[in-house]
């Protein structure tokens, strides 16, 4: 798999062809894809903005994430990642979005949610959207968040890609 520089890079290039903006909703990456996206030069085209939303009342707040969700569901969830990623859409300039949310660890995980799960969804103004469910397992903070941007990038380039707007 690329580095993560270099694989927003050529994510960046992809969404500059089409014509596409991009905008993050994090949770457990806490910025970490919106920074990586935006420590390569010129990519305030293609970056609108990036929404750390670490607590349940920012996801509410920011993303309009219903209560409800995150009550029935739990903030690491399919469901609160797709809501996630609907509100990135409705509260961005952003064509395509990504959303992240998991346990991180080394603690927070419980029988059904380990530490290392992680739920991903992708989501563009056209409609498309893709979930992941990652289970990463207990390998420590830095490597599950790493693992999650590099996750984030590849899903963005794949709804990038399926995009036709040029």
């Amino acid at each position: 798999m690329a580095a993560p520089i270099e694989q927003a890079t050529a994510l960046l290039e992809l969404c500059r062809r089409k014509k596409l903006r991009m905008a993050t909703a994090e949770s457990c990456t806490g910025g970490l894809i919106a920074a990586t996206l935006t420590e390569i030069p010129g990519s305030s085209d293609v970056v609108d903005r990036g929404f750390v939303t670490y607590s349940n009342e920012a996801k509410q707040a920011m993303l309009g994430v219903p209560a409800a969700t995150l009550k029935q569901f739990g903030a690491v969830s399919r469901e609160t990642a797709l809501a996630m990623a609907s509100g990135a859409l409705a509260n961005s300039l952003a064509d395509v979005v990504i959303s992240v949310t998991g346990v991180a660890g080394p603690g927070g995980g419980s029988p059904g949610k380990p530490v290392g799960l992680v739920h991903f969804a992708a989501a563009s103004k056209r409609g498309a959207l893709i979930h992941r469910e990652r289970r990463y397992g207990d390998i420590g903070r830095s490597e599950v968040r790493n693992a999650s941007v590099l996750e984030a990038l590849d899903m963005l380039r794949e709804l990038a890609e399926a995009e036709d707007r040029a």
